[in-house]
């Protein structure tokens, strides 16, 4: 990407780029909508082009500005949840690089040791972990007094973690939503809650990573889904309130696509044609996002606009979810 400041020259040569054929396309949407010849039922199309080009370019000016400090992140204190695999271990991965103070947490304590001695080698200050399982009500708490034990407070809660429905228990069973609900809803809730008043006192972050599916719902993932558009209904009352409390806290929602780790992979074998997001690189965005505190971290970026799209353009969205889906295998696997 070309910086910005290029002058007439730059101009002249913008075509050969996306931004380029991006102006290319409003102009010609323009033309045909302006135009004094031009038939109504000529200028409908037109005026889609203008839209989904316009927000191309809202998009491509947000992501032009990038005010990322790496430094702001040397020791910092931050507690991040499910960074035993996928994204999460990354996200250690990257925080180390960067000289921040961890606690780690995730379910599988053998994997939780085997990132905290990379996360060592890779330069972090101090690195401690706590083995936890979120499905237990109990736990939350305990996760939070170690890290404030641990660290001293915090300057970033980074909650990461998620479940898929139990093995043996099917997915839309009053059994397996009540789990789904603790592990993707119910814990973040109380994670926030036990640590709101250090993040208070720090003026910290909360960076939270969801799904598209808390954002665009689709078909045989009822109760997962349900937890995640509950976590961005939360989360976008208490940014909220936050604000009219004058409480400089900031709330960054991430929407991700498929997780790019083993178990993620499995439970969707045969069912979508979509394809997991680089972890390193996904970790990276979501880094960025709470670094800066920027209220929305989408990954990859068409995310924002197929959430835009959900209200405006039902039916399209429909069809392009249908696309993802092998609707014969997964109607199988729910029955």
């Amino acid at each position: 990407m070309e910086k910005r400041g290029q002058g007439l020259e730059g101009a002249s040569s913008a075509n050969k780029g996306p931004a380029g054929e991006m102006g290319v396309a409003v102009g010609q949407a323009v033309s045909a909508i302006l135009s004094p010849a031009a038939d109504p039922a000529d200028s409908e199309p037109a005026m889609k082009v203008l839209l989904l080009t316009g927000l191309g370019a809202l998009f491509f000016s947000y992501y032009w500005d990038d005010n990322f400090d790496p430094a702001s992140l040397q020791g910092a204190r931050v507690l991040l949840t499910g960074a035993s695999a996928g994204v999460g271990e990354e996200l250690a991965y990257h925080y180390a690089r960067l000289g921040s103070h961890l606690v780690l947490t995730a379910h599988t304590e053998a994997f939780l040791q085997k990132v905290v001695g990379n996360c060592r080698k890779l330069g972090a200050p101090e690195v401690f972990y706590i083995a936890a399982d979120m499905a237990s009500p109990e736990v939350p708490g305990r996760v939070v007094q170690f890290a404030l034990d641990k660290l001293g407070g915090l300057d970033y809660l980074v909650l990461n973690h998620l479940g898929a429905t139990p093995a043996g228990t099917r997915s839309r069973s009053v059994q397996g939503t009540r789990w789904l609900l603790q592990v993707n809803l119910l814990s973040y809730v109380q994670l926030t809650s036990l640590a709101l008043p250090s993040l208070t006192d720090s003026r910290g972050s909360l960076v939270v990573v969801s799904s598209l599916l808390g954002r665009v719902p689709t078909s045989f993932s009822s109760p997962y889904s349900a937890a995640k558009f509950a976590l961005d209904g939360f989360f976008g009352s208490l940014r909220r309130e936050l604000d009219v409390q004058d409480v400089n806290v900031a709330i960054t929602m991430c929407v991700l696509g498929l997780r790019d780790r083993a178990s993620a992979a499995e439970a969707v074998r045969g069912v979508t044609r979509a394809k997991a997001a680089p972890g390193p690189k996904a970790a990276l965005a979501v880094i960025r996002g709470g670094a800066t505190r920027a209220p929305g971290v989408f990954y990859p970026w068409r995310f924002h606009l197929l959430g835009l799209l959900r209200g405006w353009l039902p039916h399209p969205r429909a069809w392009f979810i249908r696309q993802e889906l092998n609707v014969t295998a997964v109607a199988a696997a729910a029955a």
